[in-house]
């Protein structure tokens, strides 16, 4: 586990905060596509930007790269990469979380946001939670297993639940080893 795609479901998954304990516990450098993304003031890259940002980084022996936007740079970051993983919890707590962050981080910018881009939540922001959510959850174990396809000993793991989650970044913590692999089954469904 050497360069580690994190992604998830939504919006408020966890996928910032997962990376960056991993980053941690691994001690891989963390990087974090809404900070390679949104320029100061929450202006957009263009995506020949955004591509060259994650070219750079990829490029690299070792990484955490946090964050979907699988429009842009999503076939170079998982032609690199050696492990996915893959967070999911409920829409009803990813649209907490986000509502919380808003609080948390009122007037500030977070560590893993673009530079003068302090917290907000919009109606387009919302609608864009709500209306991916469903269509993202159903698509989960494809995207896993098309990433394990790709071969040279790639790794999928899925991870639905916050308390899955934790349990992972404890068992990691403990020197345990990946769990959840996708092996073509549904990994992590009830």
């Amino acid at each position: 586990m050497q360069r580690v795609l994190v992604m998830g479901v939504s919006s408020g998954s966890g996928k910032s905060t997962y990376a960056r304990r991993l980053g941690v516990l691994t001690g891989l450098p963390v990087y974090h596509l809404d900070a390679l993304f949104w320029k100061p003031g929450w202006v957009e890259s263009t995506a020949e930007e955004f591509l060259a940002r994650q070219c750079e980084i990829a490029q690299k022996d070792a990484w955490i790269i946090e964050g979907n936007y699988t429009s842009v740079g999503y076939d170079l970051r998982t032609s690199r990469a050696d492990t996915l993983i893959y967070l999911e919890v409920g829409l009803a707590r990813c649209v907490y979380r986000v509502f919380k962050r808003r609080i948390t981080y009122r007037n500030k910018t977070r560590i893993d946001m673009g530079p003068n881009c302090p917290e907000k939540v919009d109606w387009e922001f919302l609608r864009f939670i709500l209306t991916t959510y469903r269509r993202r959850q159903q698509n989960i174990g494809a995207c896993l297993q098309a990433f394990e396809d790709l071969g040279d000993g790639r790794s999928a793991l899925w991870l639905n639940g916050a308390r899955r989650i934790e349990d992972h970044l404890t068992q990691l913590a403990l020197g345990g080893t990946q769990a959840d692999r996708v092996d073509g089954n549904q990994v992590g469904q009830p």
